[in-house]
């Protein structure tokens, strides 16, 4: 089983915000796969098809990304997955637009989506996939972040955009066919040309 847990907040205000990195990618992988996402028994979307002879689950937490834990350790207690199964998938400011990172484990990193998960399953221990949206024109102050990263992407970053969706879906893909490990290899630190 693998299941694909996108990270962002509900709502149209929130559609095509930096922040929603993790709802685009999980949109697309729905759309690749034919799979339709519903509500759940909990405050999220999902959606379960096989895929390369194992369970494949998409999931949208809709309890805004920062109790998206919440939704997490739902999903996990109903449908007993395993943490390596896991693979949460989040915007990272740090990251410059486009740049993939796949990591087995590790802290929140500042992240509050990461940290709430971290939190409710009181463990570190799961993947997750980075998805790059730093920018020249973050702001340098952190109180400006929040509005920042709740904020669409420039005109001139649209086509990195689309192109870092494509490959994160990618990426999950060759997860759920081949492992995380071989995901890691082929997309960690994967830049837009």
């Amino acid at each position: 089983m693998l299941a694909v847990i996108g990270l962002g907040n509900p709502g149209y205000e929130y559609e095509g915000t930096r922040h929603n990195i993790g709802f685009a990618v999980v949109d697309a992988l729905a759309e690749e796969t034919g799979l339709l996402l519903s509500g759940g028994r909990g405050e999220y979307l999902i959606g379960r098809k096989m895929l390369a002879g194992e369970n494949f689950l998409l999931v949208k937490p809709l309890t805004y990304m920062n109790n998206s834990g919440s939704a997490v350790i739902e999903i996990v207690d109903y449908f007993k997955i395993e943490l390596s199964q896991l693979l949460v998938v989040l915007d990272d400011i740090q990251l410059p637009l486009g740049t993939l990172r796949i990591r087995l484990q590790g802290s929140s990193g500042g992240h509050n989506g990461l940290y709430s998960i971290i939190y409710h399953l009181s463990s570190e221990q799961f993947p997750r996939l980075r998805c790059g949206i730093g920018s020249p024109l973050a702001p340098r102050m952190k109180k400006q972040m929040a509005d920042f990263v709740l904020s669409g992407f420039d005109r001139s970053e649209k086509g990195s955009v689309h192109q870092m969706i494509l490959n994160a879906r990618d990426a999950v893909l060759m997860a759920a066919r081949e492992g995380t490990q071989s995901a890691i290899e082929r997309y960690n630190g994967l830049k837009i040309q």
